[in-house]
């Protein structure tokens, strides 16, 4: 769900702002440049370690390294 709200920018921010983004695409950057600059919630972490789990790749990774685990290290 979208929420409108009032925001405050410096006036070349807000120039820049105008210039480089197409007006109907404002909101959307902003929202996106919002999101990046915040931490990721727990939600969103957990999904992404669920599809990382999933990734063929990391698995080949894993069974390469396993032999290196604990080894050398004092029991």
């Amino acid at each position: 769900m979208a929420v409108r709200l009032n925001i405050t920018m410096d006036e070349d921010i807000y120039a820049r702002l105008k210039q480089e983004v197409p007006p109907k695409k404002i909101s959307s950057f902003i929202s996106a440049a919002v999101r990046a600059k915040l931490h990721p919630d727990a939600k969103t972490l957990d999904a992404a370690y669920r599809a990382a789990r999933k990734e063929r790749w990391r698995k080949e990774l894993e069974d390469d390294w396993k032999h290196t685990e604990g080894e050398g290290w004092p029991a």
